[in-house]
């Protein structure tokens, strides 16, 4: 790219979110022409985006996927900052990876396609997963290294050079909503250390892991105390 090549960009994220809007503000300030949309869960896509046209379309965690109809009208890329690595596509890629003890997590920068998480990869970023870690922590620690990503391949761009281009390869599978959910759920027949996985793996802010019993649900809640029950004569 040539220093003057990002003369407009769409900017799509996730709304009420520091970092998304930390990084909508910076492309504001290198790029006068920036649109920027944000969305929450189940929100249509804007208008706005769907009318767009120009140079480069930028989705960080946005609760959208982008049409192909849109993907076509950016001139020069449309890039995706995903807060997972290459191994870990789709929903819930969090939860699976604290679940099946992968050893490092991290974020990655990729080219949209029609495909979900199968654009070519630019860049990525890892960072260890932790002993101590659990779904916020690991969550929150992702969030800070997809920033400096984000700020990095961007500020390259805004210099007028070339997006790199990653040796990593996507994963082969695609975490779906149904399989996260699975993973929440508790069975009697569960050995504890597979509990106490699923637990980690799942427990976040109000969500929580699920056990169906005789036609009732019981929900897992850490900070209740155990009930001694009544004495038995």
């Amino acid at each position: 790219m040539t220093a003057t090549a990002v003369e407009s960009i769409l900017f799509l994220g996730k709304a009420d979110d520091r970092h998304t809007a930390e990084a909508g503000e910076h492309c504001a300030r290198h790029c006068a022409r920036t649109t920027i949309c944000l969305g929450r869960h189940a929100d249509p896509f804007p208008e706005a985006a769907a009318s767009w046209q120009g140079d480069l379309i930028v989705s960080y965690l946005s609760r959208w996927i982008v049409p192909a109809a849109v993907l076509e009208m950016a001139a020069r890329a449309a890039i995706n900052f995903h807060p997972a690595p290459p191994e870990y596509r789709g929903i819930g890629c969090t939860n699976f990876a604290l679940y099946e003890g992968a050893p490092d997590y991290g974020a990655t920068c990729h080219h949209m396609t029609p495909v979900v998480d199968g654009g070519a990869i630019i860049d990525v970023q890892r960072l260890p997963i932790l002993e101590t870690d659990d779904v916020a922590s690991l969550l929150a620690r992702t969030y800070d290294h997809q920033f400096a990503l984000f700020r990095e391949v961007m500020d390259r761009l805004f210099r007028g050079e070339p997006l790199p281009r990653s040796a990593e390869r996507w994963g082969a599978h695609l975490y779906t909503r149904t399989e996260l959910d699975a993973l929440a759920t508790l069975t009697t027949e569960m050995s504890a250390d597979e509990v106490r996985r699923r637990v980690r793996a799942t427990k976040f802010g109000a969500w929580r892991p699920t056990l169906d019993l005789h036609g009732l649900r019981f929900v897992y809640q850490p900070d209740a105390p155990a009930s001694t029950g009544a004495p038995v004569s």
